[in-house]
């Protein structure tokens, strides 16, 4: 007598809707929204197209979803990594970091949405934009603890700089394979610290040399 089948285990609901996100995720950033097609995703996930417009309505719905999964795993991440900042440059290097590494996780959907926002649905742009929005007010809160002299306007000024010239230079990193997270965060730290370093006392220098060993920048 063989052996019964074992009886695959149900998806809950938060495990099914993780997987289309997921799936969604990678479909998106491999065709582009436009050529995206929800029978796609649906034959990926193994569901019905019906289930998939059951769980976020359209084509438009499901891409807002995993932008608005991908703003809150990003500000997760991002808030944790500054938690155990000790100084301005450190939150800086922190920060980058974890973007950095994040945006490798999610590079292909990454560049679609910041290069094709019009794309998709009217709500795309301004749903980006409330990505920007989180991160500058998470770094400019931070930064703002170790830097109190830092005029306002100042902080503010350096925090867009941040996010403006992350993006890009995430952008310019698909086209740079050898570019490591490491290398990304040191441009950005180094950058960002000629900046704001006029404004802060009894702080390290930028660090002159390659690094620590460990990655990231010696302590000056």
């Amino acid at each position: 007598m063989s052996a019964a089948t074992p009886r695959r285990r149900r998806m809950s609901r938060a495990e099914r809707e993780r997987q289309m996100l997921d799936v969604a995720e990678q479909v998106f950033g491999e065709r582009g929204y436009r050529a995206t097609s929800m029978d796609e995703i649906a034959e990926r996930c193994g569901v019905s197209k019906p289930m998939l417009y059951e769980y976020f309505g359209s084509k438009d719905g499901l891409l807002l979803a995993c932008v608005a999964r991908s703003q809150a795993e990003l500000h997760e991440v991002t808030q944790k990594a500054v938690a155990g900042a000790t100084d301005p440059r450190d939150v800086l290097w922190r920060g980058m970091v974890a973007y950095f590494s994040f945006i490798d996780s999610h590079s292909r959907s990454f560049a679609m949405l910041v290069s094709e926002p019009v794309a998709g649905p009217p709500e795309t742009a301004q749903a980006i934009e409330d990505i920007r929005r989180q991160q500058s007010t998470l770094i400019a809160g931070v930064l703002a603890t170790f830097a109190a002299g830092v005029p306002a306007d100042v902080l503010e000024a350096h925090t867009e700089i941040i996010i403006g010239a992350s993006e890009r230079l995430s952008l310019w990193r698909t086209r740079r394979p050898g570019v490591t997270v490491e290398d990304a965060a040191r441009y950005m730290t180094d950058f960002c610290w000629s900046g704001l370093s006029p404004y802060l006392t009894h702080t390290p220098a930028p660090d002159p040399g390659p690094g620590d060993g460990e990655g990231r920048p010696a302590p000056g």
